[in-house]
């Protein structure tokens, strides 16, 4: 038995099951449910799964012409734990624990479309700079009730102990975080009891919505695994609490998205931060943004993953909708805050919430490192409403983003054609089903007026 997993064992002896889990493109857990003495055979020889884990739509369906199902046969691939992520589950009714696997090839080295190991191909490259990213993420999310409907809206959470429901956003209110107190005091102790590394806590500009953010780290597949086992600590604990939280990009059409913002920094071999000079930022912070904003456009899906998503992206929301920067400026897509130092960095706001960490994360070094790589200078930084600037926009819908990102060579150069062929065809599939779906306001609008 490995170390790891007979040190876990001896300090949980009372843990029943373990969740063994990979995360596929949509940032879905998929996996098994094991009892705790088939830990150590996890740990020696692996977990076996379909490799058309990762090729399906956000309902668990197969997508076929991605080619990784039955028409392969659909297949194995072996999965190895992920070392330092078996946690005990602390919002479990029973001991239970988990640990995030990660998905092989024939060859042995990981599986070509893993979200994991497309960052990893990514990281491959900066390290060949010297570069190492130090990233921090940031997540938003609603509290909404459980009990709804066949159908019905979605509602914000009420108060657990006046039954009073927000109706209004309320900004950085220590009040509203009060009326969940309960829920957030086990939400710091379970991501405690994982060592995951949050920070501070606020209300967002939605009824019932807020932000943790989540320490720097100086490995981005780390922070990236951080991110989704948060992910999984705050809804497991939502439901222990009898309410859902929703990290769905636009849950509410009139109040603020869900979005998943990450501060990036670069790091040379001496530990230096390459982006600051001293002054507004060096060169290669420039050039990281020129390619961040070049290459935007093309890699929208990553960022935005769902129909749902483009929602969210809307002028004056708080969310870009065009490829621009500036210097403490929250209508831009490529912010960069007042710290300077040590904490010179960029803020990337466009990816939403629902989408996948390891590939926003990859997507996003993807555009510093072609920057960086190519000397590419950024247009002048935007002041003021950027909204009201830029007339170069990001793609409107999912479908437009799918057109670009297949067009594009700077996404099959850093990510594979392998990935972006069966990432393009899920989100296809998921659009062709949508497609499908008349919402409730066509037929107000439409059923019988017409």
């Amino acid at each position: 038995m490995s170390a790891e997993a007979a040190a876990f064992l001896a300090a949980n002896p009372d843990v029943e099951t373990i969740d063994a889990f990979i995360v596929d493109h949509n940032g879905v857990a998929r996996g098994k449910r094991l009892p705790a003495d088939g830990l150590a055979k996890i740990f020696d020889k692996g977990l076996f799964l379909p490799r058309s884990v990762h090729a399906l739509d956000i309902w668990g369906n197969d997508v076929s012409s991605a080619g990784l199902d039955l028409q392969s046969g659909d297949g194995d691939g072996l999965c190895m734990p992920v070392p330092g992520t078996l946690k005990r589950v602390a919002w479990s009714e029973r001991p239970a624990a988990q640990v995030m696997l990660q998905m092989l090839g024939h060859d042995g080295r990981p599986f070509a479309v893993e979200p994991r190991a497309v960052l990893r191909m990514v990281l491959d490259r900066l390290e060949e700079m010297r570069l190492t990213p130090v990233a921090a993420v940031e997540l938003e999310f609603y509290l909404v009730e459980r009990d709804r409907a066949e159908g019905a809206m979605p509602r914000p959470a009420a108060d657990r102990d006046t039954g009073r429901r927000p109706r209004n956003p309320n900004v950085y209110s220590l009040d509203e975080l009060d009326a969940f107190a309960a829920v957030f005091r086990d939400i710091s102790a379970s991501a405690s009891a994982q060592a995951i590394p949050t920070d501070t806590l606020i209300t967002e500009h939605g009824p019932a919505q807020y932000e943790i953010n989540l320490w720097h780290r100086p490995d981005a597949v780390e922070a990236a695994d951080f991110a989704v086992m948060f992910k999984r600590v705050v809804k497991g604990v939502a439901r222990r609490h009898g309410v859902e939280a929703s990290f769905m990009a636009k849950p509410f059409g009139r109040s603020a998205g869900n979005g998943m913002h990450v501060h990036l920094s670069l790091v040379d071999a001496e530990g230096r931060n390459v982006f600051d000079d001293g002054g507004a930022g060096s060169a290669t912070l420039r050039h990281a943004v020129g390619g961040l904003l070049g290459t935007m456009p093309q890699i929208m899906p990553m960022l935005a993953p769902n129909p749902n998503s483009f929602r969210r992206l809307r002028p004056g929301s708080y969310a870009p909708t065009t490829p621009t920067w500036g210097y403490e400026n929250r209508s831009v897509s490529l912010r960069i805050p007042q710290a300077g130092g040590a904490a010179r960095r960029i803020e990337h706001r466009v990816a939403g919430s629902d989408a996948n960490p390891h590939l926003v994360l990859a997507a996003i070094l993807a555009g510093v490192h072609y920057g960086i790589a190519n000397h590419i200078e950024p247009p002048a930084p935007s002041t003021g409403n950027a909204y009201e600037q830029s007339t170069r926009m990001l793609p409107p819908s999912l479908a437009d983003a799918l057109d670009e990102f297949e067009k594009s060579l700077f996404a099959r150069q850093y990510f594979g054609d392998e990935f972006c062929r069966v990432f393009a065809e899920c989100k296809w599939q998921e659009l062709d089903t949508h497609t499908l779906e008349v919402p409730a306001s066509e037929h107000d609008a439409y059923l019988t007026a017409l």
